[in-house]
């Protein structure tokens, strides 16, 4: 594969991208003419050579792409509890808020949308489609491939790019200026390099720099260079060695003292001058000044303008100073913003060096820090540097631009660039594709383009060598082959001038041949030179020297080639011309003798060169000075990546080059040796020759005979076992052998067979060996150790055959086809992969580590096969491993079982795996769903869980997947993991073992498989029998119970829930228990994008912990860490308090994802059942459709937990369709139950503050009405059940609350479920039917093939009135409150009142009337009691006539409704249609009836109303007629007899019986509420009088009084105008009322004396009353008979007394006016009626003489006693004498005269009698009435001449 084509190819089809390198310098090896001989007959350098040119080739698909689409973003969920109504303060707040740019709440830090944003309120008429909100990005809002695939156990990790220099740290320096106060004439040039002063040594080449006076300039800047120096670690040793040279001095001429002197300061005229000429014409140069500048300061923390970046590991100071006195002086330590744009996130320091100390002899630089050396004055002047820090390679893919293209500015870099560009290609991929972006198809070119750009751009850059490479343990990764040669001294023993030039020869045949082009030039813009020279050391016998000279080396070194030093004296006097330098000697180092890292060698000096004076031979006869003794010392030091110092490894590559070019003997015994002694090499040599050495043992094993294979497998097995041991950095695979595999091992780039059919064989011999038992030697288990590496070479290398095999004639973009395996190579690798399985079978069991490891291992080469060769033949090795590990096995096999599908189900291709059969679906996923399944019923809880897991992180990863977008694919891959909820079904105990943890994962993928599922899918998962139907809907069940959203503080009604206020319910584990690492990334990632680094308080507030304990100063953005903090210091006993330890933002964000999570679980399973309600019409499913439990069930799970706002709006078009489906099975009685709790929550959220909410919750209570007119054509049932709801509802409702001055009042709730309540009757309008989603013929109700409407307004008018009803008592009841025990009656008449309402409910309304039974009772009203029993007798005897199952009939039920009017007559439908499951006639049975009956006996028996005792027993004797309970029958007719005797016991008594009291209240005033301006009766006990009336009801009234208010009760029973009552007081009028029986005849004038009335004993139910008041019409409040008039008052009550209640509202007051003269009339005809009534009573015996005797003469004596002046008489005085008669109509005289006439008469008989009644005793009181009377005569005659005559 050549380069350009790899170029084309980046990406089309393509497994491996090529990655060019980059030098250093940006030089490439080809400028290098020493290496451009022809490699050919040296194998191992073409290998080494190839080694660091060739191209990276690196498999892009290795690690997993996974581009993932955006995330979603969520909204806030709205959660409405029944006070709350925040949708319109949203709506109030965005109203109020400019709107920003139409962001939507994006709470990631990406704002791409590229999937639907949620939240969206669902369209009308989206009944079918309406859940927008997935449940998997909820549950997982940050899924993170990467970092859920580093979790999977021996995960490969990717390392980045094998960096040119791995170094941590690069300064750069730059030499601004030179200045001296004597004044810059003559050019200065210097050195600087690295070095460490406390171990006096060098660590970097170095780096040259020319300063040119001004006038010298010629255009050309040479202080435009920059060096480049790589630093390890900070430490206070390092420094910047400074070194500047000038020309030599002239002799006689200008000293360099001129720059220390104190006076003159500036230089001459003269001075300058000669200077100037002398430097021109002077080539050679002296030392002058040296410096030493510490780098990292011991006792600075921060270097200036240094922002301590945390990228940076080192904050330094760097200071200027000299290094004896250390003295810090920072002139000016600016930073130069302005001139850093071209150079990274640099922090640069400019440093002025004042302290340059001169010198005045040459010297060596181990010299400089010699406590001996003389010590000069300092030179007076400044050299400024500027230095800049460079951070390191591993953070420079932060400062990418997205996508992976770098900004130019970069691009002048040198060596930089190697690390920043080659690193962008690889990974800068991945970087970016994880945050959605797209990657550029070109991104290779970026690495070429730096180069073009060095040229042109001003800055050049010189990167330093850094010598500590040398000694660094890792492999060379370029090539590099420098000698650096340092002259250190000479002594001779004469002063000279002595400078040495240095040149590199190729042999010693000829000294007039010029010497090699390698030595490298100080100025870098020139090209390699012949020779170099030191600098001069003036006039001494010790010549010291501390040059530099850098010489490149031939490929190969003969023994030929040495380097030729000559030494020059040099007068340096001005003569004529310029001095001439004359040689003093020669000396001449042969190099392959003295290459070594580093080396000091001392050689004697030749007076003259003779030809081949390297020779030994000659040695003899050469001429040497100093009597040849070794004058001249110097230091070498090999800087070489193709020269191996170590001999070991210079032996295997010579035997290697004889092998390759045959021209060893055959056996080939010294090659084996040479690899056999490679495992005895140091570590550092082997490591930096590491990949050549492993590419020639794989040629070895690749084409080697069979003893070289298993030599070289076994040699290579050692040295991988040493490199992992030995350079380990922790992880399982070592980066430098990972570095090989994934970018430098290329398969010899085609120059050679592959290596994967050697390296299999090789490899399988020898597991089979194993296998077989023989001895294998420790080796085997090394090979375990290294089978990742060995099999991931196998796989690159069946990868790269494949590309090579198709990439020339692949179409553009098609996938390459499966590499072929020969059948032999196959089957050796099958072998293989089965040893390999025994070793983890077997090891695992010993629970070895390696086992797991090896486990993981083979899972990614199976992962990695699957990819190049046939999918098939790789489901044979994992059949094979299936096997294996079959079924249910230990814990750990099972675990590794675990991990090895996990891995290979992380391939990216998974979804599109065939199965084993053409005809199969997905092989892997068949598996991976059976074991999972296998795993959940596993003992192990670890286990489950992480099965739980994989099935999670694989949904997601599929849901997210770019690739799988559309909804044929969703489809498809739903399809893969249908059978697991098939599994799930039929094994529910497995699913019910699970935690809750674990359900809530495996709920979660259920739910999203159920999603992408098409609907024919879906219901064939509801066909296979009812049974099973039912437990899919059980997991439904689960999902909303596992995904409820509590919100903290919401008691929301929820049946038990609100009782509890702050009972956290085991049941339902908050999420947030245990976060997958995805949501918690997720929330550390939103917080951070929340709080800016500036969170001050005066901007947001900084974090104020709850506890004191948590504070800790470093926010825990992560929520984990947060949890675990909380946990970790007792704060979290329960999820609340963990909650509340969380930072605002967290929890804000916590709540955030739940609510959405809660939210898209409830949405996802509503679809689901709308879903199966429209399959369940067509049939097509077996499920019970009686009672379609299904959807009833999951209804109520729904509707019992808190929904979001976006749910209610869904919820209603859902049910309105089930209705209209499957309405008469829901309103069928079977599912009474589910029709009450429906209607209970559409009645709780009747209640809600939230509009929305509540006008839904009316249109669901309409739909219900209309389904019951369309099912039953009434709404009775409907009316029953609701009122059962609203009765339960209220007792969960709070009606009232307090007001401030602690009375009650209605309530909020109260108020709004009015609202609902009677707006149930008001016509909704289309609009209104659309905003809920409904159709607009929602509500029309028409019979099958008819067009008439059954809805009835009216009836829901009525409907509606009858639960307001209820309501309205309720509240009222609820309102009294603490007043019940004072105020009696009202109590009584709450009670009343609710049993009322409640009346289409029997069971509630016999609740509420044994309420009202016990009240009585206890006040002591027996009759009010007693009728309470027989109204719930009326109810059952009703309901038992209506069912036709009794004893009774109608006649029965009207008798009972004489005595109890309430019982109502309408016996019919209503009272059967009430049953309702739990409520109803079911409970209503003969017994109860009875029990009642016998109730009522027994109290009206103590009210003393023996008449309505006598009628309920004979309701009772038909009962044991028909039981023939003759004994029962005994004692109903002996009680009968009891009762009898009772009444006449009655009648008998003289003084007429009387059972009750009775009394008129009007109350006046604002105070009493509903009672002012209405008028009751009351009915007491007999013994009550009026004043004890007055008492009472004062007490009752005055402690309802407040401070403002006072009562008055009104003395006179006359009419009141409520007008002229003042305003701040109430008044009470008490009046005595007498009952109206229903024969009398009110118009008639007589008095009312009630015991004459009473003749016979009769049912005493009364419901009129009156009251007599006398006035008078001339004001006077008195008068006589003639003035006095009189009123009477009529009072119509509703109902009749003994009524259910103490008192009733008056509702008719009728009154009526006598005249005196008919008032006197009246009272005459009263008596003699009176007496009348005496003497005509039939008597049925003489026995009863007595008492009629005793009433006879007390009506007698009140008659006839001469002294009553009232009487008679005063009639006459008032109306017969005088005017009163003369004013009197005749008509009314003659009235007058009549009645007194007929009075008097019957008197006269009534004494006749008396005569004959009478004994002895009595006659003298006879005597008196006769004289009496005749008195009376007497007198009256006086008025009425006539009545002598009539008497």
């Amino acid at each position: 594969m050549d380069d350009s084509a790899a170029a084309a190819a980046a990406g089309e089809g393509q497994r491996f991208r090529r990655v060019p390198r980059q030098y250093r310098g940006g030089r490439n090896l080809e400028l290098d003419p020493l290496l451009n001989e022809n490699l050919e007959q040296w194998p191992h350098l073409n290998e080494l050579v190839q080694c660091y040119k060739a191209d990276f080739v690196k498999d892009d698909g290795k690690y997993g792409r996974y581009e993932s689409v955006a995330p979603p973003s969520f909204q806030n969920q709205i959660f409405e509890g029944p006070d709350t109504d925040m949708e319109t303060e949203l709506q109030l707040c965005n109203a109020r808020q400019p709107k920003p740019e139409e962001s939507n709440e994006d709470d990631m830090p990406s704002t791409s949308s590229g999937r639907q944003t949620y939240g969206g309120e669902p369209s009308a008429s989206s009944s079918k489609k309406h859940c927008t909100l997935s449940p998997l990005p909820a549950y997982e809002p940050a899924f993170d491939w990467d970092n859920e695939r580093s979790l999977i156990f021996g995960q490969r990790v990717p390392e980045s790019l094998p960096a040119t220099h791995r170094s941590g740290l690069k300064i750069t320096v730059k030499v601004l200026s030179l200045s001296f106060q004597a004044g810059l004439v003559e050019p200065f040039s210097g050195t600087i390099c690295l070095y460490n002063r406390d171990r006096r040594e060098k660590l970097s080449e170095d780096f040259y720099f020319h300063i040119l006076p001004t006038e010298m300039q010629d255009g050309y800047i040479s202080l435009d260079r920059r060096g480049i120096f790589s630093l390890d670690a900070p430490s206070p040793s390092i420094c910047l060695l400074i070194q500047l040279e000038k020309s030599a001095t002239e002799e006689g001429g200008v000293t360099p003292s001129v720059y220390s002197r104190k006076e003159p300061v500036h230089l001459t005229e003269k001075e300058k001058q000669k200077l100037q000429v002398w430097s021109r014409i002077m080539p050679y140069r002296e030392p002058f000044a040296w410096a030493m500048i510490p780098l990292f300061e011991n006792n600075h923390a921060a270097g200036a303008g240094d922002a301590a970046s945390p990228s940076s590991p080192l904050a330094p100071s760097m200071s200027a100073s000299s290094s004896q006195d250390s003295i810090v002086e920072p002139v000016s330590k600016l930073t130069l913003d302005g001139k850093l744009n071209h150079y990274s996130s640099g922090s640069s320091v400019i440093v002025e060096i004042s302290n340059l100390n001169k010198v005045k002899e040459s010297y060596i630089e181990d010299s400089l820090q010699d406590p001996k050396r003389k010590v000069h004055k300092p030179v007076k002047g400044l050299l400024k540097l500027e230095v800049e820090k460079l951070h390191n390679d591993r953070n420079d893919v932060d400062n990418m631009s997205e996508g992976g293209i770098m900004t130019n500015e970069l691009h002048d870099a040198g060596e930089l660039s190697n690390g920043r560009h080659s690193r962008n290609n690889v990974d800068g991929i991945h970087s970016s594709q994880s945050s959605g972006a797209t990657v550029k198809k070109d991104t290779h070119q970026n690495g070429q383009s730096s180069n073009a750009e060095n040229g042109n751009h001003v800055t050049r850059r010189f990167q330093a060598f850094d010598f500590r490479m040398m000694a660094r343990s890792e492999p060379f990764s370029q090539l590099f082959h420098c000698l650096y040669v340092y002259p250190l001294t000479v002594s001779l023993s004469r002063k000279r001038n002595l400078f040495v030039r240095v040149e590199l020869r190729k042999d010693d045949s000829d000294i007039r041949k010029p010497p090699i082009e390698a030595v490298h030039p100080r100025d870098q813009n020139t090209t390699l030179q012949k020779c170099a020279h030191t600098q001069i050391s003036v006039g001494t016998r010790m010549s010291c020297y501390h040059d530099e000279v850098k010489i490149s080396l031939p490929a190969l070194l003969t023994p030929q080639h040495h380097l030729l030093f000559t030494f020059f004296h040099v007068d340096l006097q001005m003569k004529l011309e310029a001095p001439k330098p004359v040689i003093v000697g020669y000396a001449a180092l042969p190099l392959s003798t003295h290459v070594q890292l580093l080396s000091d060698v001392s050689l004697p000096i030749l007076r003259e060169l003779v030809p081949h004076y390297l020779q030994e031979s000659g040695k003899e006869r050469m001429d040497y000075l100093e009597e040849g003794k070794t004058v001249f010392r110097l230091r070498l030091r090999l800087c070489s990546s193709l020269f191996p110092v170590n001999e070991r490894i210079r032996d295997f590559f010579v035997e290697y080059d004889r092998h390759t070019l045959h021209t060893s003997p055959p056996w080939g015994s010294e090659l084996l040796e040479a690899i056999n002694s490679l495992k005895n090499v140091e570590s550092t040599a082997l490591l930096q020759f590491l990949q050549p050495i492993l590419n020639m043992l794989l040629h070895l094993i690749g084409d080697g005979g069979e003893t070289l294979q298993v030599a070289a497998f076994r040699a290579m097995v050692n040295i991988l076992t040493r490199v992992q041991q030995e350079s380990s950095d922790g992880a399982e695979r070592n980066r430098f052998l990972v570095n090989y595999v994934d970018f430098a091992f290329d398969d010899f780039g085609d120059r050679q067979t592959p290596v994967y059919p050697g390296l299999s064989t090789v490899w399988g011999s020898l597991a089979r060996s194993k296998a077989k038992g023989y001895r294998v030697g420790p080796v085997y288990d090394d090979v375990l150790a290294m089978a990742w590496f060995f099999l991931e070479l196998i796989v690159k290398s069946m990868g790269l055959e494949q590309s090579r095999l198709f990439y020339h004639n692949l179409p553009l973009g098609e996938d390459v086809p499966p590499l072929q395996l020969k059948e032999g190579v196959f089957r050796c690798i099958l072998q293989l992969f089965d040893c390999l399985l025994t070793e983890v079978h077997e090891r695992c069991k010993k629970g070895l580590n390696l086992a797991k490891r090896l486990n993981s291992t083979l899972a990614f080469f199976c992962c990695d096969l699957l990819s190049i060769i046939e999918p098939r033949q790789v489901f044979e090795l994992v059949s094979l491993y299936m096997d294996k590990f079959a079924g249910v096995c230990q814990s750990v096999l099972h675990d590794c079982k675990l991990t090895f599908l996990q891995i290979i189900c992380d391939h990216d291709l998974f979804v599109e795996m065939p199965g084993r059969d053409p005809s199969d679906r997905n092989y892997l996923s068949s598996v991976l769903i059976q074991e999972i399944f296998l795993t959940l019923d596993h003992d192990d809880l670890s286990q489950r869980a992480k099965a739980a897991r994989i099935l999670v992180v694989l949904i997601c990863k599929h849901e997210f997947d770019a690739r799988y977008q559309k909804s044929e694919d969703r489809l498809y891959i739903a399809q893969l993991y249908f059978p697991l909820i098939g599994q799930i079904l039929d094994e529910m105990p497995v699913f019910y073992n699970l935690n809750a943890i674990e359900k809530r994962e495996v709920l979660v993928v259920i739910l999203q498989i159920i999603r992408n599922l098409d609907d024919t899918t879906l219901t064939k998962a509801w066909q296979q029998s009812i049974a099973r139907t039912r437990l899919f809907f059980k997991l439904l069940e689960e999902c909303i119970t596992h995904f409820e959203h509590n919100r903290t503080g919401d008691s929301l009604l929820l049946g038990s829930s609100s009782r509890s206020p702050d009972a956290e319910r085991p049941a339902s584990p908050k999420y947030s228990d245990r976060l997958s690492p995805s949501v918690n990334a997720y929330l550390s990632e939103a917080s951070r994008h929340e709080i800016r680094p500036q969170g001050t308080p005066e901007n947001g507030y900084m974090w104020n912990r709850i506890s004191p304990q948590l504070s800790s100063p470093n926010q825990p953005y992560s929520l984990r860490e947060a949890l675990a903090q909380a946990q970790s210091s007792r704060i979290g006993s329960t999820a609340r308090a963990l909650r509340e330890s969380l930072h605002p933002i967290l929890r804000q964000k916590l709540e955030l994802w739940e609510e959405n999570l809660s939210t898209a679980v409830s949405l996802e399973v509503l679809g689901i059942v709308d879903k199966f309600t429209v399959a369940a019409a067509s049939h097509s499913i077996s499920t019970d459709y009686a009672k379609l439990d299904c959807i009833t069930s999951i209804l109520m799970g729904l509707l019992s937990r808190s929904q979001p706002l976006t749910f209610w709006k869904a919820f209603l078009p859902v049910v309105y369709n089930i209705f209209s489906l499957h309405g008469a099975t829901l309103m069928a009685r079977e599912n009474d139950r589910f029709l009450k709790q429906i209607a209970f929550h559409l009645l709780r959220l009747a209640v809600f503050r939230n509009d929305s909410v509540r006008k839904r919750a009316v249109v669901g209570l309409q739909i219900l009405v209309r389904n019951s007119f369309n099912y039953f054509k009434s709404t009775t049932r409907l009316r029953v059940m609701l009122t059962i709801t609203l009765s339960e509802l209220l007792s969960d409702v709070q009606v009232t609350q307090m007001k401030s001055d602690g009375s009650l009042e209605e309530s909020g709730e109260a108020r709004r479920l009015r609202k609902s309540l009677e707006e149930m009757a008001e016509v909704r309008s289309k609009d209104q039917l659309n905003d809920c989603g409904l159709p607009v013929t929602a509500l029309e109700v028409a019979a099958e093939g008819s067009t008439d409407n059954r809805w009835s307004w009216v009836e829901v008018k009525d409907l509606s009135k009858c639960l307001v009803q209820a309501l309205d008592a309720g509240l009222e009841h609820a309102l009294l409150g603490s007043a019940m025990t004072v105020d009696r009656c009202a109590a009584a008449e709450g009670f009343y009142k609710l049993a009322l309402a409640y009346a289409p409910v029997p069971d509630l309304h016999i609740m509420w009337l044994l309420h009202l039974c016990d009240a009585h009772q206890e006040m002591q009203s027996w009759a009010e009691a007693a009728q309470c029993a027989i109204a719930v007798a009326g109810v059952i005897m009703q309901a038992l006539v209506g069912r036709n199952d009794a004893v009774w009939s109608k006649d029965h039920v009207s008798s009972l409704c004489r005595i109890c009017p309430i019982v109502g007559t309408d016996i019919g439908a209503e009272v059967a249609a009430a049953e309702v499951e739990g409520y109803g006639a079911s409970k209503l049975t003969v017994d109860s009836a009875v029990k009642y009956l016998q109730l009522a006996n027994k109290l009206f028996a103590q009210a003393e109303l023996y008449h309505f005792c006598a009628s309920i027993q004979e309701l009772i004797i038909p009962v044991y007629k028909s039981r023939r309970s003759y004994g029962q029958l005994a004692k109903c007719h002996t009680s009968l007899t009891s009762i009898y005797e009772s009444i006449l016991e009655q009648e008998a008594s003289p003084i007429p019986f009387t059972d009750a009291t009775y009394y008129r209240v009007g109350f006046y005033g604002e105070l009493f509420g509903k009672l002012n301006k209405k008028e009751y009766v009351f009915r007491e006990p007999r013994d009550v009088r009026l004043g004890d009336i007055m008492e009472k009801l004062s007490h009752t009234y005055e402690a309802k009084m407040d401070g403002g208010h006072t009562l008055h009760i009104i003395p006179d029973s006359r009419q009141v105008n409520a007008e002229e009552l003042q305003p701040g007081v109430c008044y009470l009028q008490i009046t005595a009322v007498d009952p109206v029986m229903e024969d009398e005849d009110l118009e008639s004038r007589r008095e009312r004396i009630f015991s004459l009335s009473t003749g016979t004993v009769r049912a005493r139910v009364f419901d009129r009353f009156l009251f007599d008041t006398p006035f008078t019409k001339n004001g006077k409040t008195q008068g006589g008979l003639e003035d006095q008039w009189k009123r009477r008052t009529v009072l119509q009550t509703e109902g009749s007394f003994p009524a259910l209640v103490n008192r009733l509202v008056v509702i008719k007051s009728e009154s009526l006016e006598f005249s005196p003269v008919e008032n006197a009339i009246g009272m005459i005809e009263t008596r003699t009626g009176a007496l009348r009534n005496e003497l005509e009573e039939p008597r049925s015996s003489e026995g009863d003489q007595l008492p009629r005797l005793q009433s006879l003469q007390r009506i007698l004596q009140g008659s006839v006693a001469v002294q009553v002046n009232s009487g008679v008489l005063s009639v006459c005085t008032a109306f017969l004498s005088g005017e009163p008669a003369t004013r009197l109509r005749s008509q009314e005289l003659q009235q007058l005269i009549a009645a007194l006439l007929e009075f008097m008469a019957v008197c006269k008989r009534a004494i006749r009698v008396h005569f004959r009644l009478i004994g002895e005793e009595d006659q003298e009181f006879h005597t008196q009435l006769v004289n009496g009377f005749q008195s009376l005569t007497a007198e009256l005659s006086h008025y009425i001449p006539a009545i002598l005559s009539e008497l």
